[in-house]
């Protein structure tokens, strides 16, 4: 029993000493070194033209990224699991799952190649006043790109896990497909469509490669933050770069919080609520 337990702490301390050297330390350094000066210098960083327009930017990439990436997720889902093609099924799956395995910058130029100057959209694009390379569209464009498998890869598991039992009752009850995606359908993955919404806005909000070929990198236009701390890093301007990183930590953690907070309950609440005597519900 001694040697059982003796092994699982030190599994433990192996763990928790791995994570502290990883996670922690690295992050209270930038918290360490954003506030060293005071918080003056962090305020006038805070208020810099060029990080409000990155974040500004950033946001905006994330609030059309996410929820784009999303709705097509669910769909694409959808497709594959409640009524897969008899043939293509392995390189629909391989599509999804490029953004993947391209490096972000091979992203960032595979965008300039269809939507530059001299790509093959470029010319139209052009004559047509429509700028998509070195402005907000391309980097709105090169976020959706690398973070489009995310909701697909949660939601397939669940969707293959509920099973379309219940879909098929409410279609003999009467319902109609609308009613029973909305009623039925959506609230049985909602924890698989949560869980990649999150990994959708890590991974937008720290996006660097493809954003940086696309974007021109113009301080106070086509920055994002990501770019913004390279930038101010670059110029020996620290201050502001530990400030910057501290805020896109802090989105992340706000993110994570927040999916937190509205996770389901433990399966523990659940088995207790099963074994509660009849009518324990209603008296709650």
């Amino acid at each position: 029993m001694r040697s059982a337990s003796g092994s699982r702490y030190t599994l433990r301390t192996m763990a928790l000493g791995y994570l502290a050297l990883l996670l922690v330390l690295p992050c209270s350094m930038i918290v360490y070194y954003t506030f060293k000066d005071g918080l003056g210098p962090v305020w006038e960083a805070l208020t810099d033209p060029a990080f409000v327009s990155a974040l500004r930017l950033t946001l905006i990439a994330v609030g059309i990224a996410v929820p784009a990436n999303t709705i097509f997720g669910v769909m694409c889902a959808m497709a594959l699991v409640r009524r897969p093609p008899k043939h293509g099924t392995w390189l629909i799956n391989s599509m999804i799952g490029l953004p993947l395995a391209l490096s972000p910058v091979v992203v960032g130029l595979a965008l300039i190649l269809v939507y530059g100057q001299n790509g093959w959209f470029g010319g139209w694009l052009t004559e047509n006043g429509i700028e998509i390379i070195f402005s907000t569209p391309g980097i709105v464009l090169a976020t959706i790109f690398v973070t489009l498998p995310f909701v697909v890869r949660e939601v397939i598991p669940v969707l293959r896990e509920v099973g379309t039992d219940q879909d098929e009752a409410a279609w003999t009850l009467g319902a109609s497909r609308a009613q029973t995606f909305w009623r039925i359908t959506l609230p049985a993955i909602r924890w698989g469509v949560a869980y990649g919404v999150v990994l959708t806005t890590a991974r937008a909000l720290g996006e660097y490669g493809a954003v940086a070929v696309v974007s021109g990198r113009l301080a106070g236009k086509t920055e994002t933050l990501t770019l913004h701390v390279d930038e101010a890093y670059l110029r020996l301007d620290e201050v502001a770069a530990y400030t910057t990183s501290l805020v896109l930590a802090l989105l992340a953690v706000l993110t994570l919080v927040a999916m937190n907070v509205f996770k389901p309950r433990t399966h523990k609440e659940v088995a207790d609520v099963d074994r509660s005597p009849p009518g324990h519900e209603a008296l709650r």
